[in-house]
């Protein structure tokens, strides 16, 4: 049985301009939220125009300062951020920018657990030896953000199967999964070895042998 969800309210739409470092550039409509039940600032890109009886393309994007911003190659976020935005502009849906920096455990704690990736641990066990969990997300903002801008069925671009299930549990209808590209590089191959490992993500690694644990 789906979960019933306090209803969440949209406060403010505007237009903004995006721009990346590679000089892709497009125009979002920003939607930010009353009621969301975490209380954090989470947004919604609207992008592109969907064709008349398809389902919206969504990807909900876990903020990554490090990665969105600072272009670390540590982890694979800036990247799929820049592919999202650009194949939701192309098929016209939404871009949920959720502030679950860290798989949910902070800034500060996430670059705790870098330094313990530099001492062997993975990025999973790195959060375990911090007392926190493997992946502390949920996702009741992004179901109640999706319910207020009237999205009740969509196809999901993620590789990760628990944002699917977690969507499905809280409701909402996903007519198909489609997997990110894969942006492996030397620096963050044993990041993504471990995200298929631990969690089963649909990444097609093709030099898995070169990653420990």
């Amino acid at each position: 049985m789906a979960t019933e969800l306090p209803a969440a309210t949209i406060r403010t739409r505007v237009t903004i301009p995006l721009r990346f470092p590679d000089g892709y550039s497009v125009t979002a409509e920003a939607v930010t939220f009353h009621g969301l039940v975490d209380g954090a600032e989470h947004l919604a890109l609207l992008l592109g125009e969907r064709s008349k009886g398809t389902a919206p393309l969504v990807r909900m994007h876990s903020e990554c300062l490090t990665g969105d911003v600072f272009g670390s190659t540590r982890c694979d976020c800036g990247p799929q951020l820049r592919e999202a935005v650009e194949r939701i502009e192309n098929a016209g849906g939404v871009l949920l920018y959720l502030r679950q920096e860290g798989r949910g455990i902070g800034l500060y704690n996430k670059l705790d657990a870098y330094a313990l990736q530099d001492a062997g641990l993975d990025t999973y066990q790195a959060n375990l030896a911090l007392g926190l969990p493997e992946d502390g997300r949920d996702y009741t903002a992004a179901a109640q953000m999706l319910e207020a801008l009237g999205v009740t069925e969509l196809d999901l671009l993620s590789n990760n199967p628990d944002k699917a299930r977690q969507l499905r549990e809280l409701g909402v209808k996903i007519s198909e999964t489609v997997p990110t590209g894969v942006h492996a590089t030397p620096d963050n191959l044993r990041y993504l070895s471990a995200k298929v490992e631990h969690t089963h993500h649909t990444i097609a690694l093709t030099e898995p042998s070169r990653v420990a644990g």
